[in-house]
This record gives structure tokens, sequence and C-alpha cells, in this order.
């Protein structure tokens, strides 16, 4: 199925190191016409799951050392700035899972050049879409962490932490298309270690920068911004020089091909908005939860409602791996028409989903203390919130990553109107209500129950439309 690469030869003393470094990658190539729906899932869910962890530990990460390094009060001013980054998550996750669709579907169709153009008109445009947002925030800070909730106590240190990371989006953002694009061209572990080496430049950083020079919540910013460059890297030579299938080709500049790049690209837009949405959903979660804990409980609220963010996204790469584990298996199929591998895959992208879930809810509800105690002392204020809280918010977590993974199957099979749907419902229709009317009720338990109550009633609405679209097929089937 995959093309191999063609070698330049004019130089004899880099052609070994070459074909070595070709060697190495296919080792783990992966067949999607002949392999098996389980062995594919596999290959793909391990290597994804361990990168999406490392990338997700990034953050996590920085809150470990911040809350040791700065305190409370650090968490705080990290999470007034992190739905800035899941914004440039977002528009990873758009254009990367529409792109990896739609090229999916052309390699199962054997339209090897116009999956090549798809995935290099995606890249081109994500970079100037970052660039554009990355410029804006960088020209006007203090109106971006005001806006973002900044309290004025709080303002030199998110000024700190935004004025480093930003201009990392813009590499970022090739990580985030890249490892989609690295997983279908068949080198899930290469796309593994674009997560692995960023997380481990991270931390190394961190000790360095935060414990022993004392810089703060800057020098945070400085090694999770070093990471990502690192990353960026890493996925943009691979796709220059080592892409087996999908390597980047020049694109036309002609009027004509501008309007069909244009096209291609709204497509992939359209097809990927769910997984946008879903960062979003996130952004929103991060923002409207720090000016309802700082309403009630002040900057000990927002720094215990700041350690729970930390661990969001960690839920939501789990989620999003399985799901992106299951999508070019899924699409591959669903565009030859194999329906029973399509259904396999999403048994398996289920099965998994509610397992890890599960497991991590558990951590949540009887573990709560240790894994606030990563973070801050427990028995500071914000320590103390936090440790109650927990429990309550981990019984949402085996429904959130169940949900973010059926979310990716509709994405995967082009069902963007359900998708999106879906999203919304738990970003945006019921989030928002649940985090200000269940206080009302359950007091500040009611901040800690906007998620699960959320996740719940989403997943009612994802089986009741499941089982609609049965009865309706059952019907036709008569």
């Amino acid at each position: 199925m995959f093309e191999r690469p063609k070698i330049i030869k004019s130089n004899a003393i880099f052609a070994p190191v070459s074909q070595k470094v070709y060697a190495i990658m296919n080792r783990d190539a992966i067949d999607f016409e002949r392999d098996g729906v389980f062995s594919l899932f596999r290959k793909l869910l391990i290597p994804t799951l361990l990168g999406s962890v490392a990338m997700s530990a990034m953050s996590t990460i920085d809150g470990i050392f911040v809350g040791h390094g700065v305190g409370a009060a650090g968490v705080a001013a990290v999470n007034i700035a992190v739905p800035v980054y899941q914004v440039m998550t977002g528009i990873g996750f758009m254009i990367g899972a529409g792109s990896s669709v739609v090229a999916s579907i052309h390699l199962s169709r054997k339209n090897l050049k116009v999956a090549r153009i798809n995935v290099t008109q995606s890249l081109v445009f994500a970079s100037l879409l970052v660039f554009l947002f990355v410029a804006a925030v960088m020209l006007f800070p203090v109106q971006s962490a005001r806006i973002l909730g900044s309290s004025e106590s709080l303002m030199p240190m998110v000024l700190d932490y935004l004025k480093w990371v930003m201009p990392s989006f813009l590499f970022e953002i090739w990580v985030l298309i890249g490892l989609f694009v690295i997983r279908l061209d068949g080198s899930p572990r290469y796309a593994m270690w674009c997560n692995i080496v960023p997380a481990i430049v991270n931390v190394v950083l961190d000790w360095l920068l935060i414990i022993r020079l004392r810089m703060g919540v800057e020098g945070a910013a400085i090694a999770s911004a070093a990471g990502i460059v690192v990353g960026g890297l890493m996925a943009a030579v691979y796709l220059l020089f080592f892409a087996r299938t999908l390597r980047l080709i020049p694109l036309k500049i002609s009027p004509m091909s501008m309007r069909l790049a244009l096209r291609n690209i709204a497509y992939q837009c359209r097809i990927g908005s769910s997984s946008l949405l879903g960062e979003l959903t996130l952004a929103v979660f991060i923002y409207v939860g720090n000016w309802q804990f700082m309403r009630y409980l002040g900057d000990d609220g927002v720094g215990a409602f700041g350690i729970a963010c930390y661990y969001a996204p960690l839920f939501f790469m789990i989620g999003n791996a399985i799901a992106q584990s299951a999508q070019p298996i899924i699409s591959y199929n669903y565009g030859i028409g194999r329906t029973t591998q399509v259904v396999q895959a999403r048994n398996l992208l289920l099965r998994s989903a509610a397992a890890f879930g599960i497991f991590v809810s558990l951590l949540f509800i009887f573990f709560p203390a240790p894994l606030v105690g990563l973070f801050v002392d427990v028995q500071e204020n914000a320590g103390l919130i936090a440790t109650h809280g927990f429990p309550l918010f981990g019984c949402g977590v085996v429904f959130f990553i169940v949900n973010v993974a059926l979310t990716g199957y509709y994405q995967s099979i082009e069902r963007v109107r359900k998708s999106t749907l879906f999203v919304l419902l738990r970003g945006f229709l019921l989030l928002i209500p649940c985090f200000f009317i269940l206080p009302l009720f359950f007091g500040t338990d009611g901040m800690w129950l906007a998620m699960p109550v959320t996740e719940v009633l989403t997943l009612l609405c994802i089986y009741s439309s499941w089982r609609l679209g049965r009865r309706k097929a059952c019907r036709r089937n008569k």
C-alpha cells in the first residue's frame, strides 16, 4: 500500500544513514489493507495513548513544579492562561482530524496525490491561522489576560507565562497535525516519540528553571515552549524527509488552485469541527469554572479548581487517543464500504474508553489527597478545597472519556452534524447552565458536579440518538 520513499544517492556518505533511518521506520509499518482490525487497533492504541499521555503530562508536570516552586497562586495564574492553549490545540485537532479522515478515504481509493495535497494544504493553512492568533495575543497581552479572567494580583505571572509560551504555538500546530498524518503514514511509534521527547525536555527544564533557578511561572513557560519547539521540529523533519506515503509536496499558487485549496480546507474543517469544539469545551470548562470558583471561593478556589484542570486534559487525551487509534481504521474501511470492520473498530473503541474511564474515575474517588498532594500541600486552603471536590469531580471522568471517544467515532464516518451536536451539548448547552444552576442547590459542591452531570446527560443523548437510528434502520429494512 505504502510507496517507499526515494533515497537521494548523490551523496554516498549520507545514503547509509538514510537507509538505516528508513529501515527503523519501516520495521513497525502498518498496512490498513491487510492487517486485521484488532491487530491494527492494538498497534495504534499503545503508542498513541502513550504519546497523548506524554503530551498532557507536559501541562501536568508544569503544574506540579509550579505548585511546589511557586504555590497555589502560580497554579491559578497558569490556569488562567490555559484556555489559550486549548484554543490552539483545538485548531490543530480540527485540521489534523479533518485532513486525516480525508486522506484516509483518498488512500483507500488509491488517490495518493490528492491525499498528499490535502495534508500539505492543511499544514500551510493552519500555520498561517495560528500566526495571526499568536500575533494578536502578543500585541495585546494585558487585554488578553483580562479577557481570560485574570485578577490584578495574578496579572504579572499571567503575562510572564503568555509572553514565552505564545510563540511556541507555531511549532505546536505542526505537532498536532503531524501526529495524525504520521500515524496514518504507518509510523505510530515515531508519533509517540514526538510527544515523549518534548515531555522529557519539559521535565528537565522545569526542574532546572523552576526549582534550581527559581524562575517561577516564567520558567514553566520557557520549559513548555522548549518542549513544544522540539516536538514541532521532529514532526516537520519526518513529514519533509522521511514520510513513506504522505510526504509534503509543493502547492500550486494559481487562482484556480487557491480556490480548490480553500474548498479542501473548508471540508477538512467541517469534518474536524467537532475536534475544535472538543478542545473548546475544555477551554469553556476552565474559563467558566475560573469565574465561578473566583466568585464563590476567591483565589484559593481558583487554585483548587486549577489542580483539577491540570488533570482534565489527561481525560481528554485518553479519550482522544482511543478515537485517533480507531479513526484511520474506521475511515479507511468506511471509504471502501467494509461495514463489518467499521463496527468491530467502533466496539473496540467503546470498550477501551469505558475501561480506561472506570480506572481513572476510581483513582479520583478513592485517592483524592495523593492526587492533590502532587501539586500543593493538602493542608493549605486550596488543597483542602480540592481534596473535598475531587471525588465529586471524578464521578464524571468515565463519562467524559467515553463521550470524547464516541464523538471521534462519528467524526470518522463523516457524521459531522451528530458529532458537532454532541460536543455542543457537553461543552456549551449543558455545561454552562450546570455551572450556574447546580451551585444554587448544592453550594460549592455543585461546581464540582457540573462536569459529571453534563457528561451523563450527554451520554444519554448519544444513546438515545443511537437507539432512534437503529429503529429507523429496522423500519427501512422491513
